[in-house]
């Protein structure tokens, strides 16, 4: 059973210091001032890699040009990690009353009421994982239910070792359909963006 994290006042310099049975707010994670990137999910710590690889740098730098060059003059805002993403449960949560904040590896925010000086306040629209080892079951469980839970319209995940794109679109229901994987010399488009054309062999092209 997990328990509350009595809240501290004063900043917090060493991970180690924390507990990992009980729950954190975002309160409590503006506080944290360690080396260590973490995220929390509905009040539980999650530890993030460390450096990514350089092939998941190379893809997220393809798609990052590709589509901020895509959004520069569109209404919509493109945003890489570290980016914190706050997913409250009401909108008018307080930081004590929220429990999520993540930092996915890009996402497009189209509401920009829900932007602050701290991040996003809610759903972002589109939000894409690459995967690494040591967070492939977070991104592929944690976050898919996350996301999905919370309104996030689509979610990437993206797939270094395969050069490949998995797209999960948010049907009326309010649950994730993959809309299938893309590889090799596919090209993406999503209804949320119709005029959006992404070609994969240069998302995933080796210098």
């Amino acid at each position: 059973m997990s328990k509350n994290y009595p809240e501290r006042e004063d900043n917090i310099y060493d991970f180690a210091v924390l507990e990992p049975e009980a729950t954190y707010s975002y309160a409590d994670y503006l506080k944290w001032q360690f080396e260590e990137r973490v995220e929390l999910i509905k009040g539980k710590i999650f530890k993030m890699s460390p450096a990514p690889r350089t092939r998941h740098q190379e893809i997220h730098s393809n798609l990052f040009v590709d589509l901020g060059s895509y959004f520069r003059k569109k209404d919509c805002k493109i945003f890489s990690a570290p980016f914190d993403v706050r997913f409250p449960n009401n909108p008018t949560d307080s930081d004590a009353q929220t429990f999520t904040v993540v930092q996915p590896d890009i996402c497009i925010v189209c509401d920009k009421s829900k932007l602050d000086v701290a991040g996003c306040k809610g759903a972002p629209d589109l939000i894409i994982e690459i995967l690494s080892p040591s967070t492939s079951s977070k991104d592929l469980r944690n976050k898919y239910e996350l996301y999905e839970e919370h309104g996030v319209k689509e979610y990437w995940v993206v797939y270094p070792g395969e050069s490949v794109i998995e797209i999960f679109e948010l049907s009326d229901s309010g649950k994730y359909t993959s809309k299938g994987k893309f590889l090799g010399n596919d090209i993406i488009s999503t209804p949320l963006f119709p005029d959006l054309i992404l070609k994969l062999e240069e998302v995933f092209i080796e210098d």
